[in-house]
């Protein structure tokens, strides 16, 4: 089943001179349940492409479908709407809010939507995160690591059919890495959530079902089984 289409996907900055090409006739695919990567360098567009499909940012052209319905056809709240539980993210910054601890954290996605937290989905979600004994924590009590394992969570509650991952080792170190990376890989196989992850690190590819690679704002698909 396509859960996500993207369809000649274009993003320009500025006007003139000034004017760059940030995405140029991007389109694929997504499968419900698959795990795929972007690669590229900084500056390639890949942060782009992940802000478009995600309603954050709007296209200069092209379309974006998820679960059937254009994102784009929306009106701008029934888009944040749909995005609110449709759509997890995942940043490489985290973007905790420091004022709650971790379980307050994760379920805060739920709040915003006027949602009661179903206490069984919270526990299972905080026994699989390894966060039972760090409910309580604030973010500044815990480590890069657990600090982005809650922000995974927060992603997950909804039970989003995507979840957007932008560079989420980037402040992390190998182990960390490693948890992080087997917790999304448990996402997509655990809750067939389609997950996609955009990365310039290519060791953490490996083991992803699908990669693409954006180069100057141009999207290339190496395919499956990349090493």
């Amino acid at each position: 089943m396509k859960l996500v289409k993207v369809d000649h996907l274009c993003k320009t900055y500025g006007t003139g001179e000034a004017q760059v090409e940030a995405l140029k006739n991007a389109s694929f695919t997504l499968e419900k349940g698959e795990f795929a990567a972007v690669i590229g360098e900084s500056g390639s567009g890949k942060s782009t492409l992940l802000n478009c499909i995600g309603g954050l940012d709007t296209p200069t052209s092209g379309k974006v479908w998820l679960n059937g319905q254009d994102l784009f056809s929306m009106s701008e709240e029934k888009r944040t709407v749909f995005r609110r539980r449709n759509i997890g993210f995942v940043f490489q910054s985290f973007q905790l809010i420091p004022e709650l601890n971790v379980e307050q954290n994760i379920i805060f996605p739920l709040l915003l939507d006027y949602k009661k937290p179903e206490r069984e989905k919270v526990e299972e979600l905080l026994e699989v995160l390894g966060l039972k004994d760090r409910r309580n924590h604030l973010p500044c009590q815990l480590s890069g690591g657990q600090q982005q394992r809650v922000a995974i969570g927060r992603a997950l509650i909804t039970r989003p059919v995507l979840v957007l991952a932008d560079e989420p080792t980037g402040n992390l170190d190998s182990n960390s890495s490693k948890d992080v990376m087997e917790l999304l890989h448990q996402a997509s196989r655990r809750y067939q959530q389609t997950i996609l992850m955009i990365t310039h690190n290519q060791n953490l590819i490996s083991s992803v079902d699908h990669v693409f690679r954006v180069h100057d704002g141009v999207l290339s698909d190496l395919g499956g089984a990349y090493i």
